[in-house]
């Protein structure tokens, strides 16, 4: 199976034992590795044209002593995070595991540890989905990118090194729940032999999740399924699109964006700026507002710790989650009414969750457009009762409170006598940019508007 998409871009089938992913909503991505050493990024090897011996002898007396995985589980697992993916290995090509195929990893050097065996027992101990990421590209190899056309040969030892390190990971570490690759760039699905791979994971684990990235999308392409131009995209192979740094619905196939906590590195970056908590939040309701899912990334500095900020951050919103969980996870795309003014909305069965980004002190709100009938509404941060008037295809909630009842997002919670649905307006916004559709809205308003 390459995929689950249909015809009908309105449905989506997706087989059972993949619906834990977008049950799930959220997740954690962890970019670590001894770049984190330099805590300038995740490719400080290539952007800042390094020596690589210098750099892998570095590397391999990179030991951090204060790794410890179950304090990343713990901290996913209270942030309300479902699922985590590790970089297993990045394009510096280090890895973390205890590889038969190279002497380049934790296990065989300093730290003498396989860290991805720590990792994906810690997590599970946590009960959260494991994953497991892998760059095919490999900076110090120029086999790799001369090619099989230039490098026959030299090809042929790099791609089976790929195949063979895959199959390393989804043999010796039980059930691997998602895998994430990366790093296909100047290389295609055709010269990897991307479909007999995925063919040969599945024989290994047929319940696997794997991401999108195994073509490289086209760097004309001014808006690739990846968010970096020729970085590896692909329309069709893989059961999840993963936009990066944009949130970009896909209709026929389930996605994630892929986030960043700071304002731009993946991997540890010294004084990086940290994005707010609500900043945050926000990134998961709009994507739960869409359809997808957040995977939100943090790199661990040098001695495999989180960083502070991060682990502030995650406590807010996972306490948020503790109250309001019910609005994100398990939820379908749910933009039913116009309420941008205020925030995000999901749907989950027959109720409407309103996520409130703003909060005016206004004693009651107007939902316009809303066509199932309200059987009940709650102030869900507070388990208030609201009064409601349904009039038509309008709803005015009152009774709430002046003083915003939470410090991040408070949330509202219709429940409909059937799955909440828009007329025509709630469903073609008038500000979309047709202006034949804002002429029609205007007309039914009235034959003429005075002026002057």
């Amino acid at each position: 199976m390459e995929g689950y998409r249909t015809e009908d871009k309105q449905e989506k089938t997706i087989p059972e034992y993949f619906r834990w992913f977008p049950e799930s909503r959220f997740g954690m991505f962890l970019h670590w590795g001894p770049y984190a050493m330099y805590g300038r990024g995740e490719q400080v090897l290539l952007r800042e044209h390094m020596d690589q011996r210098a750099y892998e002898k570095a590397a391999c007396e990179w030991n951090p002593k204060h790794y410890d995985p179950g304090v990343w589980a713990s901290v996913a697992r209270k942030a309300g995070m479902k699922y985590a993916c590790l970089t297993a290995r990045h394009h510096d090509g280090y890895c973390l595991w205890d590889t038969s195929r190279t002497n380049y990893s934790s296990a065989k050097q300093a730290p003498g540890r396989d860290f991805v065996r720590e990792y994906v027992d810690a997590f599970r101990a946590e009960g959260l989905k494991t994953g497991l990421y892998y760059s095919c590209l490999d900076w110090r190899i120029p086999a790799y990118f001369d090619g099989p056309k230039k490098d026959p040969r030299g090809w042929e030892i790099i791609k089976r090194y790929i195949y063979d390190q895959v199959e390393e990971l989804l043999t010796n570490y039980g059930q691997i729940d998602y895998f994430f690759f990366d790093g296909i760039w100047p290389r295609n699905a055709e010269e990897l032999g991307s479909r007999d791979l995925m063919k040969r994971m599945r024989r290994l684990q047929p319940h696997i999740l794997i991401n999108n990235r195994l073509d490289c999308s086209d760097p004309a392409d001014s808006n690739p399924a990846d968010g970096g131009a020729g970085a590896g995209g692909s329309a069709d192979l893989g059961d999840f699109g993963t936009p990066e740094h944009r949130i970009a619905p896909e209709a026929n196939r389930m996605w994630e964006s892929c986030q960043v906590a700071t304002w731009r590195l993946w991997g540890y970056g010294k004084g990086e700026r940290w994005r707010p908590a609500d900043l945050l939040l926000d990134m998961l309701c709009e994507c739960a507002e869409k359809g997808g899912n957040l995977i939100l990334n943090v790199g661990p500095d040098e001695d495999g710790q989180l960083p502070p900020e991060f682990i502030e951050r995650m406590a807010d919103i996972g306490r948020w989650l503790e109250v309001h969980g019910e609005a994100v996870y398990g939820t379908e795309g749910g933009d039913i009414t116009e309420f941008l003014t205020y925030g995000r909305q999901t749907v989950k069965g027959n109720n409407l969750y309103l996520i409130f980004r703003f909060w005016d002190g206004n004693p009651e709100i107007r939902l316009a457009d809303l066509t199932t009938k309200v059987k009940s509404a709650e102030l869900l941060t507070t388990g208030q009762k609201l009064e409601f008037e349904q009039k038509g295809e309008e709803i005015f909630i009152r009774g709430l409170p002046k003083e915003r009842p939470t410090a991040l997002f408070p949330v509202i919670k219709l429940v409909c006598d059937g799955k909440p649905a828009a007329n025509q307006w709630g469903i073609e916004r008038n500000w979309n940019g047709d202006p034949g559709r804002i002429a029609k809205w205007a007309r039914t308003r009235g034959e003429s508007v005075y002026t002057g």
